[in-house]
């Protein structure tokens, strides 16, 4: 059977997040989603990990769920940790994900680096002076079940692989525990294709999350299992060893913020043969220019992706239902009438998912015409981008001017 898994968002103790994220509105909001596991977030935070301990308890499937709960998500153990220190002459910042089997685990080693004297307090996503290498064998040792995940592996400034913050070598990095890291995650700026170009990550499971930082970015990356049944034994033996991952739900990597490179404050983008031909320099200000994934994933290609594409688990490239319905429509996002909409669909088509991955969508025609226009072009990837870069999110569109002007009359009008 199908489960969808979304394994790294934040909590409300985490900097730059939404207050709404609770544990009560995380349990809804993966309801509305159709999200089957969704990671509890930010374990290492004293206030949050209180609210786990209290508010949560664990299941005969090895995963937790809300006591009392109103929609019976399961929750799976997880956090994201920030390590800067310096490795082999430069400054390394990279972040990993990290999934433990069970809270007295967890709690160990929160004690743990409290006592060592890193300060766990003041973020949800803490900042450690510390080795990931030395992090994950902590977590390792102390959890023979837990699970560790590169995140974001291609991000510029906080990635294994980031142009301003990385290694080039997954080994130089993790050394002799390589072999025990199986997996590693996407982010929003690369797609499992442009990472099939990498050898080094042949043997690795590839993921994908949300990095949610507000209730409605659940699940904008997430991850299909197919499992006999929902465990944290099934799951743990599929991702250790590679298998069982049907397929992953992807932002589409351009409208990452580190897709192409450039310079934000001139508001300069280019593409890696461009960026070449500039010696990496902003033609405007003659800064350098943030490299930005695709470089990356370029300069690190070594095989063809091609040949990889029938070994690996294939993906689907959505665009969020909100932002559809606010082009549709052509407002936005955040609006009372677009929330409307929203929920009067899911109520009637159960989930955000099965509306974008299995509904018929001639069956939404009465809803919205121009809305079941909008998601058969999505699911052919017929769209037309903007890339973003340095922090600037890219823009995905569905419509073109000529596209809206031809439907826009036949358009239904919100409630």
């Amino acid at each position: 059977m199908q489960y969808i898994a979304d394994f790294h968002i934040h909590s409300k103790y985490s900097r730059a997040t939404s207050k709404q994220i609770t544990l009560e509105n995380l349990d809804k909001y993966a309801k509305s989603k159709g999200i089957d596991l969704l990671a509890t977030a930010d374990f290492t935070h004293p206030a949050w990990f209180q609210e786990l301990e209290t508010k949560l308890v664990r299941q005969d499937s090895g995963f937790y769920q809300l006591k009392d709960a109103s929609e019976k998500t399961q929750f799976i153990l997880s956090t994201e940790i920030s390590c800067i220190y310096k490795k082999n002459g430069k400054c390394r910042r990279i972040h990993l994900v990290v999934i433990c089997s069970d809270l007295k685990k967890v709690k160990k080693v929160n004690q743990y680096l409290e006592k060592k004297g890193y300060n766990i307090k003041s973020d949800g996503r803490p900042i450690l002076g510390l080795d990931v290498k030395e992090l994950a064998k902590l977590y390792l040792e102390n959890d023979d079940q837990a699970i560790i995940i590169p995140a974001h592996i291609w991000t510029p400034w906080f990635a294994l692989f980031g142009s301003h913050s990385g290694f080039d070598s997954f080994t130089e990095c993790f050394e002799e525990i390589s072999d025990q890291i199986p997996a590693i995650e996407t982010g929003l700026s690369s797609d499992p294709a442009m990472n099939w170009q990498v050898s080094q990550l042949n043997n690795k499971m590839i993921l994908s999350n949300s990095d949610a930082h507000s209730l409605d970015k659940l699940g904008r990356e997430a991850n299909v299992f197919n499992l006999s049944e929902l465990s944290y034994k099934n799951l743990f033996n599929s991702i250790k060893n590679n298998k069982n991952l049907d397929y992953t739900l992807e932002f589409y990597p351009e409208e990452g913020k580190y897709h192409c490179d450039g310079h934000a404050d001139c508001k300069f983008s280019c593409t890696p043969e461009k960026s070449k031909k500039l010696k990496n320099k902003c033609p405007i200000c003659g800064k350098d220019l943030i490299i930005g994934v695709l470089n990356r994933v370029n300069a690190l290609s070594d095989q063809d992706p091609q040949k990889q594409k029938n070994k690996r688990p294939g993906f689907k490239s959505l665009v969020p239902l909100m932002e559809i319905l606010a082009e549709v429509n052509d407002t936005g996002v955040h609006t009372k009438a677009i929330q409307k909409e929203y929920y009067h669909l899911i109520e009637k088509y159960q989930s955000e998912f099965n509306i974008l991955l299995k509904l018929n969508s001639a069956v939404l025609k009465d809803d919205n015409p121009m809305l079941a226009i909008a998601i058969e072009k999505m699911r052919q990837g017929d769209i037309v981008i903007k890339p973003g870069y340095d922090g600037v999110f890219g823009t995905v569109k569905i419509f073109s001017a000529t596209e809206r002007a031809k439907l826009q009359p036949k358009q239904k009008k919100l409630f």
